[in-house]
């Protein structure tokens, strides 16, 4: 898809320098950069969503679960 969009031209020069020493389109910048933006507040919902989450139900493991899980790593060596 094809947009325009206006950016202040020293944000501009910056993104062309970086996408030059990364060997990389401008297209290529700026997809690459809104995709870890975009990720990062999608991360964040969902952080969200668990802390709600955890507000009204425990967040402590069952014995059982805790059990195996100190048994599994007994036999990792560091």
């Amino acid at each position: 898809m094809k947009t325009d969009v206006s950016i202040p031209n020293s944000i501009f020069e910056a993104a062309k320098q970086l996408a030059q020493k990364l060997d990389m389109s401008l297209s290529e910048l700026y997809t690459a950069a809104l995709t870890a933006y975009l990720a990062t507040y999608q991360n964040e919902d969902v952080t969200e969503k668990l802390n709600e989450l955890y507000e009204t139900e425990p967040s402590s493991l069952e014995p059982e679960l805790a059990s195996l899980q100190v048994t599994s790593i007994d036999n990792e060596s560091w």
